[in-house]
């Protein structure tokens, strides 16, 4: 019987807060970019093993937007890895037809970075696989916002806005709302990231390190989540 029959039942979309690759890098003596590139090789092995899972839909959390008040070199050099990234993506993106998402802001970003995130969304939109979404310029509560903007810019009367009408203006519209989030690096909090959509999600915080969170460590996660009871508002009936 395989490994993932063991697990039930598993989440439909999984969110994770990639967070670490700076004090890894630094307990190793390297670089924090060492660190990124560290991580960015580890989010291709999560991918494969959400992807065995059967795991429908996975988020990662890549930049925030308030990642923009870091050092500069670090920024430019997240943006180069970024590139590097969805342009291996490619074909693995063929091979197991995956469909990207983008969840955040284009605006802001450098031309080429905005232009690549674009035609990755549009050469895979026809795929069956799983959906990955790349947060990339990313913030929930700017996300809140700028849907608002939205509704008033479409003149949206306002006593008709429910919140099945919110969630069309949302990044993640026709997305399911993450039933797990994921937080590496030992931090417990969410730090804007999916604020609308993380009301009823199973958090799981965890010490490991990005670079270091393998499949082992999804394993346990995955493991912990089967074990929680929810409830949505609601009580056990009986």
């Amino acid at each position: 019987m395989p490994k993932t029959a063991k697990i039930k039942p598993l989440p439909q979309h999984v969110a994770i807060i990639m967070d670490g690759n700076g004090r890894w890098a630094q307990q190793r003596g390297l670089s924090r970019l060492e660190g990124h590139k560290q991580g960015g090789l580890n989010a291709r092995r999560v991918v494969e093993t959400f992807i065995e899972y059967k795991v429908p839909y996975l988020t990662l959390y890549a930049f925030s937007t308030e990642n923009w008040n870091r050092p500069r070199e670090e920024v430019e050099g997240l943006f180069r890895l970024l590139e590097e990234k969805l342009d291996e993506g490619d074909e693995v993106a063929r091979e197991k037809k995956i469909r990207v998402r983008h969840l955040g802001r284009l605006e802001g970003l450098p031309r080429k970075i905005q232009r690549r995130i674009e035609e990755a969304v549009e050469q895979t939109k026809r795929n069956t696989g799983m959906t990955l979404c790349l947060a990339f310029n990313y913030g929930g509560r700017d996300e809140i916002v700028q849907a608002t903007q939205r509704m008033m810019s479409d003149k949206v009367d306002a006593k008709k806005i429910t919140e099945a009408t919110f969630r069309k203006y949302l990044y993640s519209e026709g997305i399911p709302d993450p039933d797990l989030i994921i937080r590496t690096g030992g931090e417990m909090r969410l730090s804007n990231f999916l604020t609308w959509q993380s009301a009823y999600a199973e958090i799981y915080f965890t010490p490991v390190l990005w670079p270091d969170f393998d499949k082992k460590e999804i394993e346990k996660a995955l493991a912990a989540y089967s074990k929680r009871q929810r409830r949505f508002g609601q009580v056990e009936s009986g």
